[in-house]
């Protein structure tokens, strides 16, 4: 197949697993896997954030955000505190020991980005910026197609079985 017949949900899919790769090659003597590692540099970054705030910043569904940050509080690295100003609302924050954690992470994270966009000029990063936030729109909330007569077909007439016919 050329190169530029590659499905793009393929490229997509396989960018995705290289960075996952090169995360956990990098991560994983810290003790952290990706999801981790990306969550404890967003709360680095916005510290006080409820848990919706960085479900949405690191475009993961609230359950997934609330099961990473569990994990890091268990282990120290983080806090979930109380709004004072609002107590139905949580806060999250690093702990001590997530901040030291954070200070290693940074040039991880930092290489990482750079090797993402090696090669490319603003404008490529840009565009491809652009064009992966338009396939995720294209994606959100899309009715799942239909599959014609054959979802709706019998079983043993799918399997090419013979109706009737019993063991």
């Amino acid at each position: 197949m050329l190169q530029s017949q590659e499905y793009v949900g393929l490229l997509i899919a396989a960018a995705r697993r290289s960075l996952r790769h090169a995360v956990n090659e990098r991560v994983t003597p810290l003790r952290l896997n990706p999801p981790q590692f990306w969550t404890l540099l967003a709360v680095a970054e916005m510290s006080g954030c409820s848990l919706g705030q960085l479900a949405v910043r690191q475009r993961i569904d609230p359950p997934a955000a609330s099961r990473i940050v569990a994990a890091l509080v268990r282990r120290g690295l983080m806090r979930f505190e109380l709004d004072p100003g609002d107590r139905r609302r949580s806060r999250l924050s690093l702990a001590r020991r997530g901040s030291e954690l954070v200070r290693k992470l940074r040039p991880i994270a930092d290489d990482l980005r750079a090797r993402v966009v090696t090669g490319m000029d603003a404008a490529e990063e840009a565009a491809l910026r652009e064009s992966l936030r338009k396939v995720i729109r294209n994606l959100q909330g899309a009715p799942v197609a239909r599959m014609g007569t054959f979802a709706r077909a019998r079983p043993a007439a799918r399997a090419g079985g013979v109706r009737g016919r019993r063991r």
